[in-house]
């Protein structure tokens, strides 16, 4: 592991703050959530260290970035490009994992001129309703048994608007084993924090101008990859193929043996994939 130099940029409302280290073609990571936070990432930006110069940052809502929004997936576009000029990377590769794989691709359709690619690691879609209510059917059949009780009460309390950061993150650490393509050796979650309302607010435009989102991507220059989990709750099948069979430039990478967090499971599969990309 390198050692890391942190950053911060200017951003509308604020500023966001991160990381970089290694060294190579400049890649930036996006988490996913939305409004989870970034360090369940250190362990990918370790595995990419030595052949790129990897950046990460905490999107709004979380500390130490700005917790004000507002949080739009054009807010999160722009806080994109924002660290991209602050850290002076005028074109750059992106990954994005799960929600930050979606924002990825929403870059190439609409700030192509930033990028040099992007990676979508599991990505939601975005044809349709992106897998989401697939997703959603698969996450709730692995729910552990003893607790699907306690993991229905927990999203219905969200649903309805009633829940709190620390009722998310424990429906989280309820799940985090259904994630994994073997249930019997799941890594232990990380610590993290959420923010609802950049969730909220992120989630209730993801099904928003799907076909017009759809159109510019097809109609993009630039190359983009996406990795799915051979036994990930995303459906890969529907979600992933759609959305990379959008684009001649796009290619899809079904990992056997990894879940919805392929570089835990597969160590260098994300990597690979970057390689094929830079």
């Amino acid at each position: 592991m390198s050692a890391r130099e942190e950053f911060e940029v200017e951003a509308d409302g604020g500023s966001l703050r991160g990381w970089t280290a290694g060294s190579g073609p400049d890649v930036l990571l996006l988490h996913g959530g939305p409004g989870l936070s970034y360090s369940y990432l250190d362990g990918l930006g370790i595995e990419l260290e030595p052949e790129f110069h990897v950046g990460a940052f905490q999107q709004r809502g979380l500390e130490p970035s700005t917790l004000e929004g507002p949080f739009t997936i054009v807010q999160a576009i722009d806080d994109v490009v924002s660290v991209l000029d602050g850290l002076g990377w005028e074109r750059a590769l992106v990954a994005g994992h799960s929600w930050g794989g979606y924002l990825a691709m929403r870059l190439v359709a609409d700030r192509p001129e930033r990028l040099r690619g992007a990676l979508a690691i599991d990505p939601l879609g975005v044809v349709g309703d992106g897998g989401m209510a697939a997703f959603a059917t698969e996450m709730g059949a692995r729910a552990p048994k003893e607790a699907r009780e306690r993991a229905r009460e927990l999203d219905e309390r969200a649903m309805a608007g009633q829940g709190t950061p620390d009722d998310a993150l424990e429906s989280l650490r309820i799940m985090w084993g259904s994630y994994f393509a073997d249930p019997e050796n799941v890594p232990p979650m990380p610590p993290l924090t959420m923010s609802l309302e950049a969730y909220a607010g992120i989630m209730s435009e993801i099904s928003a101008d799907t076909e017009g989102v759809a159109s510019r991507l097809a109609s993009s220059e630039v190359p983009y990859g996406i990795v799915a989990g051979a036994a990930s709750p995303m459906p890969w099948g529907q979600a992933a193929r759609a959305s990379a069979e959008l684009s001649p430039h796009a290619f899809l990478q079904v990992v056997p043996g990894a879940g919805h967090l392929p570089w835990y499971e597969v160590p260098g599969s994300v990597r690979d994939a970057l390689r094929r990309l830079a």
